[in-house]
């Protein structure tokens, strides 16, 4: 036990040293701050560790000025707005849903209210009691729900059972005021996960969304969750889902990268082998998803997503030619998996852009030849 976590220390320390990296040729050492061979990632224009965008995974111009609106004046009737413009069957709707959801629920916490204190969120609130018939307030309030359930209590606790099967009631609201939106049982399935539905109840939901959005990412992304060995599933059983899911995509879907993320879910806590990253089953797994990358539409609101979760694992490969291309398409937000993982993912985003750089440049790469 003792060697695990002189490991863990060792792993750590090397961490917080990452901005400090020297290239030399084929090899990446660590300098002191400051040293004049060390790889700066603002050679590339890459935006300053403080300046990073946690709150998106890339660029949503349209949602960050209705959430400035919304917060600042606590009025709702902006991001009804747009949730009314923004089609049913699409990622975009999902993803507006989960980022008013977030953006209520960090407010909450912040500010809980008191005695001469408005509690945070006040618009949502307001949005359900001025427009209950609303789809775009129900779906809000149902994953709002969902991300309370998960940041104030415990899973198995009875506060954390009892905040789902509000959500539940939420879901199954939202989807009566919109019966053709796959969104109300896409946070549904956050639900099943929690309260541990059976396969046949958890079948019987998944269906539900696949009449209504058979190819739909973020869908297949949170059911890839109940599927999980940490969860309800086994690696087995995710992989498979995964494989499937990929396997029937249509040309131009993200789910061919469905893999990668199944890898992601199911990577040891410590890993002492040397070349895990650059494995069979890894390999297969990037290789899928840059496939995805490069044949998806740029516009695709799940490209992002993907792109972030390669950018961790070609780095860790030592794919640093591949991980500098992923960065220059997202660099500047880092609101996505595997960041978000992170008590500061900015940091840790940081830290794998700086490895890259270094690796880059260790191989003969500069800003001049970096296409874009």
């Amino acid at each position: 036990m003792e060697i695990l976590w002189v490991l863990m220390a060792v792993v750590l320390i090397g961490f917080a040293l990452l901005p400090y990296l020297r290239r030399r040729r084929g090899v990446i050492e660590l300098v002191p701050p400051g040293h004049p061979d060390a790889a700066d990632p603002a050679d590339y224009g890459f935006v300053r560790e403080e300046d990073l965008d946690v709150r998106l995974p890339g660029p949503d111009e349209d949602l960050l000025d209705v959430l400035d609106v919304v917060q600042r004046t606590q009025e709702y009737k902006a991001a009804a707005h747009l949730l009314a413009g923004t089609a049913e069957e699409g990622e975009l709707r999902w993803q507006r849903v989960q980022a008013f959801a977030g953006a209520a629920a960090l407010e909450l916490q912040q500010r809980p209210g008191g005695v001469s204190e408005v509690p945070g969120a006040q618009w949502l609130r307001v949005w359900r009691a001025e427009a209950p018939k609303d789809p775009g307030g129900a779906a809000v309030h149902a994953e709002f729900l969902v991300q309370q359930a998960w940041r104030t209590s415990t899973p198995g606790t009875d506060e954390f059972r009892i905040i789902m099967e509000e959500a539940r009631d939420a879901c199954g609201q939202a989807a009566l005021l919109a019966p053709d939106d796959p969104v109300p049982y896409i946070v549904e399935l956050a639900v099943a996960r929690g309260l541990a539905y059976s396969r046949p109840e958890f079948e019987q939901l998944w269906l539900k969304i696949l009449d209504r959005a058979p190819h739909h990412m973020g869908a297949h992304l949170a059911a890839l969750h109940y599927w999980c060995e940490k969860w309800h599933g086994s690696r087995e059983l995710a992989y498979s889902f995964a494989e499937a899911a990929a396997a029937r995509a249509p040309r131009g879907s993200l789910l061919a990268a469905l893999p990668l993320f199944a890898v992601f879910e199911h990577l040891p806590e410590v890993n002492l082998v040397r070349g895990f990253y650059q494995s069979e089953v890894v390999t297969r797994a990037i290789h899928g998803a840059l496939h995805a990358v490069h044949s998806a539409r740029p516009d695709d609101p799940v490209l992002a997503h993907v792109r972030h979760l390669l950018i961790f694992f070609l780095v860790r490969a030592e794919r640093w030619a591949e991980a500098m291309q992923q960065l220059i398409h997202v660099d500047g937000h880092v609101g996505a998996l595997p960041w978000t993982l992170s008590a500061d993912p900015a940091a840790e985003f940081a830290v794998h852009r700086a490895l890259a750089v270094a690796g880059y440049e260790a191989n003969g790469g500069s800003p001049a030849t970096l296409h874009r």
